[in-house]
């Protein structure tokens, strides 16, 4: 017998169980980097004392994570103010107006009910009572109808 080649055989067994202690001590070494900064202590969570247990652990509100939201550039703030202002203006003047031609309104309304009562007292008919004995014989209905106005004024 000539010369004899040792070759190696590899069980498809000792393959497994050295990729499968590697990729444990890998996922243990990434479980406590994520431990380590998460979570301190991987203790479960335990029966809440209300009772209620669809309810999650609160947070503190130090820990949530905020955005300082979307900026604007200065030139868009003044824009935007600008915008503003001339709004406010348009709807101020607008007010305004509207302001006004209800004070017109009422002022003409005034004027027409002056009017109305100076028409009114003007078609009066007056007659003067100059025997004032005459007032005690009326009857009390009579009487309540009975105004006294000045006379010293003469109507046209």
């Amino acid at each position: 017998m000539g010369k004899s080649k040792t070759t190696n055989i590899v069980k498809m067994e000792d393959l497994l169980k050295e990729t499968s202690e590697t990729k444990m001590e890998e996922n243990e070494q990434v479980l406590l980097k994520k431990s380590s900064k998460d979570n301190p202590s991987l203790v479960p969570r335990g029966k809440p004392k209300s009772g209620k247990i669809w309810k999650s652990e609160r947070k503190k509100f130090s820990s949530i994570i905020k955005t300082k939201g979307i900026r604007n550039s200065l030139e868009r703030k003044q824009a935007l103010r600008e915008k503003l202002k001339n709004i406010k203006e348009m709807s101020n003047s607008i007010k305004a107006a509207k302001k006004e031609e209800s004070e017109l309104k009422k002022q003409r309304r005034r004027d027409n009910l002056k009017k109305q009562e100076e028409n009114r007292l003007k078609s009066e008919v007056v007659q003067v009572i100059t025997n004032t004995k005459k007032l005690k014989k009326i009857k009390k209905k009579h009487l309540r109808s009975i105004e006294k106005r000045d006379t010293t004024v003469v109507s046209k």
